[in-house]
């Protein structure tokens, strides 16, 4: 598994005795300061009132999420 990417994937249990369809393979977020040590200074900030829509001060730290369908659908245009 490679550490430093955005998105990590796993493969849970698959009980014979589930009725539903199985999910073979599951993803989840890793957020961008899980890769950051310390926080170092001079860090690039939003403005005010676009650091309060992105929901973090610094542009280093910002998680936009992407669900899969919108991901797929990035990768076909």
């Amino acid at each position: 598994m490679n550490k430093h990417t955005w998105y990590k994937t796993y493969r849970p249990y698959i009980s014979p005795m589930d009725p539903c369809p199985p999910i073979r393979v599951k993803r989840y977020s890793t957020p961008p300061q899980l890769y950051v040590g310390f926080q170092p200074p001079g860090l690039e900030q939003f403005p005010a009132l676009a650091a309060l829509k992105a929901g973090t001060l610094w542009k280093c730290f910002y998680d936009p999420y992407y669900s899969m369908k919108e991901i797929k659908k990035g990768e076909r245009e």
